[in-house]
């Protein structure tokens, strides 16, 4: 006759597998057979942090935790013993931010345990490089690299993983498997969570483990949180940033040093404020994939890339910077994620004329800023380091000591990713946008090209509010020259039928140059 789960046999747990004797909770310490005479695989992940053991493997037996019944579907979660108190890491990425998270467990590990009561201690159990051999700036031991990822999500030492080896294919599995085994994921990878977060985000909520990514946007600014947590009460009607430091860094070069964009960039190179391979930085992407993390959490729907209207700084001319200048304006890339009375949110990032009055205006160097602005709390301003070692490390630490909390006290989900409350969201489309517009002309000096060029405006609707045309001292009879136009608020759309004909005018020498004139 079957027993019932009241009456199954007890039999001790450790004598018999072997285990560490660091203190578990009381409850593992015997286990019943099961009602029905069958077993169960054991689910190592659900076994306390740093107290898993490998001796589990072949071994079939059922985990009944006081208080919860004996069901095999459900994957157990609890607080684990004081004693076992160090949260193993499995840390993917030894570069700039990794080797700043060891740095920083390093330096500031005491600090964070007498903050948590002595309650969170971390220890790096392993790291992936691509190259173990490569000689660092930050050594570790030599035992802690391999190059095997999966090796790292099976480790039973393991307990969180943090990716932070960029690109969106071999970071995509990574993440997934270690989602999949239930090892909470820390990562500082935007264009892995706006191209693909998705996907990732459904296993986060499927196997019940979080992801927690503030590093992913704006380095050591903890807007991730403020939007999540803080600001979870307000309408956020708009957020507008400075999201991208090596963009802002070589603006500012080119309006203070008067610096054409190859010598800032090279500049910003030499700094270490450029990677080797700029192009993310400098065509938008970087940025915009940012923008449009935040505007997922601001607005509670998953936004396609495709459908975000991108543009980078590669074309902005020091012409462009000093006309800015004189009209009051500075040049800044710019990301807008605003919500219109229809319900549509406006998304984009492009180089943008902003008043000089304006906060934003003073972010210089590397630094980040975003403003947000929401019902209740009205406009707020976050600022700081929007990149480097220290920054981003002090982000992706901030994420290891929730993810440590978590685990410590057992809580379900703790998820902090993308969490839709609106099955469908309208992005607007890019041509319905409005501002106002600087658009520069090169053209032939010759009689009637203004009267030409504002013909075809007047035809399209659109209104002129000044034009200007500089003569050069050394130059005052060149055959060619720029014709600037700054133009009253139309849609883009109606600008870029207009631009068309006007760029099929015989005094048009090369594409018109625009750039929107914001309104913040």
């Amino acid at each position: 006759m079957k027993r019932r789960p009241e009456q199954a046999t007890l039999r001790p747990l450790q004598p018999q597998l072997g285990l560490p004797r660091c203190g578990w909770p009381k409850f593992f310490n015997v286990f019943p057979a099961t009602p029905t005479g069958g077993s169960v695989e054991p689910d190592t992940r659900a076994l306390p942090c740093s107290c898993r053991s490998s001796s589990l493997a072949g071994i079939r037996l059922i985990f009944a935790p006081l208080g919860l019944c004996a069901s095999r579907s459900i994957r157990y979660r609890f607080h684990v013993s004081a004693s076992c108190d160090t949260i193993g890491i499995g840390l993917a990425g030894f570069g700039t931010v990794g080797s700043g998270v060891w740095n920083m467990l390093a330096r500031n590990g005491g600090l964070i345990a007498d903050r948590a009561r002595g309650a969170l201690r971390f220890e790096i159990r392993r790291i992936v490089v691509r190259d173990p051999g490569k000689e660092r700036e930050v050594t570790a031991p030599a035992e802690l690299f391999t190059t095997d990822w999966q090796s790292v999500v099976e480790d039973p030492s393991v307990d969180v993983v943090v990716e932070l080896i960029g690109g969106t294919d071999v970071a995509y599995e990574l993440v997934a498997a270690a989602l999949v085994a239930g090892k909470p994921v820390v990562t500082g990878n935007k264009a892995l969570l706006a191209e693909r977060g998705g996907d990732l985000f459904a296993l986060s909520r499927e196997h019940d483990t979080p992801i927690h990514f503030e590093a992913a946007v704006a380095g050591g600014i903890p807007i991730i949180k403020a939007l999540q947590e803080s600001l979870v009460g307000n309408r956020v009607s708009s957020i507008t940033g400075i999201i991208n430091g090596t963009s802002n860094y070589i603006l500012m070069r080119m309006t203070e040093a008067e610096l054409d964009y190859p010598a800032a960039l090279k500049e910003a190179k030499e700094l270490g404020y450029a990677e080797v391979d700029e192009t993310l930085d400098v065509n938008g992407w970087d940025a915009a994939h940012k923008a449009i993390l935040l505007g997922t959490i601001a607005h509670g729907f998953l936004i396609d890339p495709e459908e975000v209207y991108v543009r980078g700084i590669e074309y902005v001319r020091p012409l462009d910077i000093r006309f800015a200048k004189d009209l009051g304006y500075v040049v800044k890339l710019l990301c807008i994620v605003r919500e219109h009375g229809d319900g549509s949110i406006e998304i984009r990032t492009q180089p943008s004329f902003i008043p000089k009055s304006h906060i934003l205006a003073s972010v210089n160097d590397v630094f980040n800023a975003v403003a947000v602005r929401g019902d209740a709390i009205g406009d707020a301003l976050f600022y700081g380091r929007g990149a480097g070692q220290d920054p981003t490390s002090s982000s992706v630490v901030a994420d290891l000591v929730e993810a440590g909390r978590l685990l410590r006290q057992g809580r379900g989900s703790g998820h902090r990713g993308f969490l839709p409350y609106r099955e469908t969201g309208t992005l607007k489309p890019i041509d319905e946008t409005e501002t106002a517009y600087y658009v520069r002309f090169p053209v032939t000096d010759r009689p009637g090209v203004v009267a030409d060029i504002a013909s075809l405006l007047a035809e399209a609707g659109i209104g002129i509010s000044g034009t200007h045309s500089p003569v050069d001292p050394d130059q005052p009879d060149a055959e060619f020259v720029d014709m600037v136009f700054l133009l009253h608020t139309c849609p883009f759309g109606t600008l870029k039928g207009a631009l068309k004909k006007i760029e099929a005018l015989d005094c048009v020498t090369e594409r018109p140059v625009v750039f929107r004139i914001e309104t913040l």
